[in-house]
């Protein structure tokens, strides 16, 4: 499997790297790599390069996805099999959210909300307005028109607006803002699968009141072997996904359409006018209801974030077709039951079903949570990347698991750090109903900031004038504010849960981003100038010697001398005939043609042998150093590269937290230090033959 790492020396606080740097404003410019800043040594040794990797590592091909495959993977092939995967990945979530909402609404505060005529109506009234509103509104038509050439997401949406912004204090208060979003994604991404698994085996109750003693532990079995499953990729498993979605929904308006008919005066729910006598005779049981119907538009976020694996008009067109129709025709057939027969609040989507479909229903609808799982968890990877080459968290190994979609990848350590949290919730909490009250801060905490962040962009990039930015922040930022505040009265109720990952989430990025501006800026002070040791060399100072052989120096600043250059000319006392300082740049585009990869300049003077050398590559591009280097043959006279020879030199520094500071700053040292021990290696990154690379090491104490 491949690996897609960060900028250079990628996450890693030892590595090599430079500030980011301001781009121009044409028309969705590609924005240039975030990179993690080195230490500096204070003393030098040779360490022994890392082990040849093993079998695991091993990619399916050396190239990733060609333009073609890619374009495919992203919806721009042919609609159906692409709606098809687009129903068996986009909308598990949100199509799941038929399973608990109602009855959590029902539930919430003591059954607050009483199935009596004005509260069952005004409740479907809000539930068909929300998912128009933000849903069908901001996401399908407006904010799925924010493609980073053509990937999705709140990060993907925070590089668009950084990339538009001048003044270091905009820029710093998007990025935190993108952290925040990201941090409560990835507690969306644990609450999900434990919620959404819990509440369909739930549904055996209906059927034997006595099988509330299972669900814990049918539960964790389910989960258990779909995050073992995940480091086999999901290219396979996938395939079956859609045609479980579309049973899924055919079965949402199934059960619904009946109870409707039965029941026709439900279809005056969907009039607003039941939503504003509801606020207005009932304003405080509303306002908690509100908390509660936040659970029908859970998903949302995953409509933009995984728009990069198949394209904007297949998710709108499934949306629009099938999604939307099928959810509304079971939340009027829930509404419908429950003005008929109030105790059905208890669990209306079990109810709706006739007895003997109870149990092949709930077996669909694990099925059906499972996939809606996978779209969390599928999206937390991809979340994960992009952190990764904005800088925002440590190297991790990052593995492509299909041939053909660059955006299938897997995430090891995200992973498993995912199945532990879904573990603890599962065991912690028990049921789905306790679970609820948790869910509802992280998803609002979400689309509040996505709001946001798009307002600036329609502005500050699209030009929108005022009145229109005023409108979208009134109507839809209003209403998500309104979930907001309905969800932090809960936080004593299970609300502070996304609040404790999200900040673990936070403080391990804003440390992180912290150390490597703080290390750069002193690496660069010890390496000194490129200029200066360049003139060194031509002038041939006593004490250097210049021997065969070609030296590829993995080293992303060009301005100053890499590190393992200056200790090799120390301790050896020589330079090669032929060095190439290469940088490796990952833009925030997926891919980067070959013949527009690799660009050679040489920085000394003529006939020296010592070029730069600049690989561009986009962030789905495989990061194989060697493979890359074979497209700088023929473009410089003053080097030629040799696959076989090349001998590979990178830095590797043991970073340690410096006794100075308060004692928060110390904490915050021994985490920064801790983040750059779980960085994975450079050598597997980079696809460097162990037994050709020296890695050059030192000390620093921050």
């Amino acid at each position: 499997m491949s690996h897609i790492d960060r900028t250079g020396q990628p996450g890693d606080p030892a590595g090599e790297g430079t500030p980011p740097r301001p781009e121009p404003e044409p028309e969705e410019p590609a924005e240039p790599a975030e990179k993690a800043g080195p230490p500096t040594p204070e003393t030098a040794v040779a360490k022994a390069p890392d082990p040849a990797p093993g079998q695991e590592a091993s990619p399916p091909s050396d190239e990733p996805p060609t333009g073609s495959q890619e374009l495919a993977a992203r919806g721009r092939g042919p609609l159906p099999p692409v709606l098809l995967a687009a129903l068996g990945v986009v909308f598990g979530d949100i199509g799941t959210s038929p399973l608990y909402a109602l009855q959590t609404v029902y539930s919430v505060d003591h059954n607050a909300v009483e199935p009596t005529p004005l509260d069952v109506y005004g409740v479907l009234s809000l539930v068909f307005w929300s998912v128009m509103t933000i849903v069908t509104v901001k996401y399908v038509v407006l904010v799925m028109r924010a493609d980073n050439d053509g990937e999705g997401g709140i990060l993907a949406l925070t590089a668009l607006l950084r990339r538009r912004l001048r003044g270091r204090r905009a820029f710093s208060t998007i990025t935190l803002l993108g952290i925040i979003g990201a941090a409560l994604f990835y507690g969306d991404s644990v609450i999900t699968p434990a919620i959404s698994v819990m509440s369909a085996v739930e549904g055996l109750q209906v059927v034997d009141p006595d099988a509330g003693s299972v669900v814990v532990p049918v539960s964790l079995t389910i989960l258990a072997l779909l995050f073992v499953i995940q480091r086999f990729g999901t290219e396979l498993v996938g395939r079956a996904f859609g045609p479980v979605m579309i049973l899924w929904f055919g079965t949402l308006a199934a059960l619904g359409l009946p109870a409707i008919a039965r029941h026709p005066q439900v279809l005056l729910g969907l009039s607003p006018t039941y939503a504003v006598e509801f606020a207005v005779q009932r304003p405080v049981v509303a306002f908690i209801a509100m908390g509660a119907i936040v659970l029908t538009i859970t998903g949302a976020e995953a409509l933009y974030a995984d728009m990069g694996h198949f394209g904007a008009r297949a998710i709108r067109i499934a949306w629009f077709g099938v999604v939307f129709p099928a959810l509304t025709l079971n939340y009027l057939g829930q509404s419908a039951l429950i003005l008929h027969d109030p105790s059905a609040v208890d669990n209306p989507f079990f109810r709706l079903a006739p007895e003997p479909l109870v149990v092949p229903i709930v077996v669909l609808a694990t099925a059906a949570t499972v996939i809606a799982s996978q779209a969390v968890i599928s999206g937390a990877f991809s979340v994960s990347a992009q952190a990764l080459h904005l800088g925002l968290i440590p190297r991790l190994t990052v593995r492509h698991t299909s041939r053909h979609a660059g955006g299938q990848i897997y995430v090891p350590a995200i992973n498993w750090a995912l199945f532990t949290g879904v573990v603890v919730l599962i065991v912690g909490f028990g049921s789905s109903a306790s679970l609820a009250n948790a869910y509802g801060l992280s998803v609002t905490g979400t689309l509040v900031l996505t709001t946001v962040l798009f307002g600036g962009l329609a502005h500050r990039g699209w030009k929108w004038p005022l009145w229109r930015i005023a409108i979208f922040m009134v109507v839809i930022g209003g209403l998500e504010a309104a979930f907001l505040g309905a969800n932090l009265t809960k936080i004593a109720h299970g609300g502070w849960l996304p609040i404790v990952i999200a900040s673990v989430v936070i403080t391990v990025m804003t440390t992180w981003v912290w150390g490597a501006a703080l290390v750069r800026a002193r690496r660069e002070e010890i390496e000194g100038p490129l200029s200066a040791w360049l003139a060194k060399v031509d002038t041939g100072q006593r004490g250097i010697t210049r021997v065969p052989g070609h030296a590829i120096y993995l080293h992303t600043n060009q301005s100053t001398v890499p590190l393992a250059l200056k200790e090799n000319l120390r301790f050896n006392h020589v330079v090669h005939e032929h060095v190439a300082i290469v940088s490796v740049e990952v833009g925030n585009v997926p891919h980067v043609r070959h013949v527009d990869r690799v660009t050679v300049t040489d920085i000394g003077r003529p006939d020296d042998g010592i070029v730069a050398i600049r690989i561009k590559l986009g962030f789905n591009d495989s990061q194989d150093v060697p493979h890359n280097l074979r497209w700088s043959q023929g473009q410089c006279s003053d080097f030629e590269f040799d696959a076989e020879r090349a001998r590979y030199f990178l830095s590797v520094l043991d970073v340690h937290a410096g006794r100075q500071g308060s004692p928060v700053l110390r904490l915050r040292k021994h985490l920064f230090v801790l983040l750059g021990r779980v960085a994975g290696s450079r050598v597997l990154s980079f696809r460097l033959p162990p037994q050709r690379t020296v890695i050059l090491g030192g000390t620093l104490y921050i």
